[in-house]
């Protein structure tokens, strides 16, 4: 006979053990049992929520801690720029580097002439000071630590940089040689001479060589034998002076009281003449002003010049050299030619040519020539 009571037992019509307390009905066990496990869920879930609060305090302390260490490994810099006499200097600008010249911060000094580098890691610095009028400044190499406090560094001074003038003197000899070979470049349309004009208001002096040598170098231009050749043809051809004859010979002759007349008044005015009174035998434009003011500086010209002291005076070397070179063209014209009415001549022509070719100087021949030098 089966007790029912025992382990074994198993009711009829089922094969689950019963789940049968002593004492206990089965609706209170499964209770139980479900009350068991909502309190065993509780327990584990206030251990989770409590190792998360545990957690986050640990890593809200560890970067509480970072911080601290990183605000203890950098420092700030400060520093104040000043003159020799102690007065601040404003504006002046400050570079941080690394030792090996690595630039790092850089900035300016404010109006109390002071400057600050924040937040700088611990390492070998330099700080250099420049500003334009000083000589540029470094400091020596100094080291930030960590756990460094902030750096001032003592008063950087600056000193004045020092200026080096290089002062070139010439001579006014050596100022007027570089002028005339200006001059001497001067052609109108490119191939007449225009040597003697200057452009330059304040031109140098001409010594009495160079005046000479001026002289000579128009004298012995190519273009005098090529005029001189024109204008013996033409009175050659229209029989303007008989008595040279006819033939080579007349030709000859004509040719060389050409370029006498033309020449020997040019080596008198311009170099002889010019020497012995100090006179400049330049002509100079004035290229500004009224045109009534041109003209008659142009047109006066003729009868008064610029001294080798710049002031004005009457131009005795051109006038006494007209009738020089007028008096001894007497001596190679036929005798039929000569006479006071020869010199008369060729001194009134000699004094109207000058003051026309002045007016056409002034108001045209500037466009119309070559190598002109540029204004000052």
């Amino acid at each position: 006979m089966i007790n029912p009571t025992s382990p074994t037992h198993r009711p009829e019509g089922g094969g689950r053990r019963a789940s049968v307390r002593r004492g206990v009905p089965d609706g209170c066990s499964d209770r139980a049992s479900r009350s068991s496990r909502w309190a065993d869920s509780r327990v584990y879930s206030c251990g989770v929520i409590d190792y998360l609060h545990l957690s986050g305090l640990c890593f809200a302390l560890l970067l509480s801690v970072s911080g601290i260490s990183e605000a203890q490994e950098t420092a700030d810099i400060t520093g104040a720029v000043v003159d020799q006499v102690g007065g601040v200097v404003v504006g002046a600008t400050v570079s941080l580097t690394t030792g090996d010249g690595t630039p790092v911060q850089t900035g300016t000094t404010d109006s109390q002439g002071t400057f600050t580098f924040s937040d700088v890691p611990p390492g070998l610095y330099v700080v250099m000071v420049n500003l334009v009028g000083f000589t540029p400044f470094a400091t020596s190499p100094f080291t930030i630590v960590t756990g460094s406090r902030p750096t001032a560094l003592p008063s950087i001074v600056l000193t004045v940089e020092n200026v080096s003038t290089s002062v070139i003197v010439r001579s006014i000899e050596a100022i007027a040689e570089e002028q005339i070979k200006t001059q001497e470049q001067q052609r109108l349309f490119g191939f007449i001479p225009n040597f003697y004009v200057s452009y330059l208001p304040d031109a140098a002096p001409l010594t009495s060589r160079q005046k000479l040598r001026l002289a000579l170098r128009e004298t012995f231009d190519w273009t005098a034998f090529v005029g001189a050749s024109v204008a013996a043809s033409m009175d050659q051809a229209t029989n303007a002076h008989p008595g040279f004859g006819d033939g080579g010979s007349g030709y000859a002759k004509q040719w060389a009281a050409h370029f006498a007349d033309d020449h020997t008044g040019d080596l008198l005015s311009h170099y002889v003449f010019a020497s012995l009174f100090r006179q400049d035998p330049r002509y100079f434009y004035q290229g500004s002003g009224s045109k009534l003011s041109r003209l008659i500086h142009a047109s006066t010209s003729a009868f008064m010049a610029r001294s080798d002291t710049g002031t004005t005076m009457p131009n005795y070397a051109y006038l006494l050299g007209s009738f020089s070179a007028a008096g001894l063209s007497n001596t190679y014209y036929p005798h039929p030619a000569r006479g006071v009415d020869l010199i008369l001549t060729n001194v009134v022509i000699g004094l109207a040519g000058r003051a026309a070719v002045a007016v056409t100087q002034e108001f045209v021949g500037k466009r119309l020539t070559t190598n002109v030098p540029a204004a000052p």
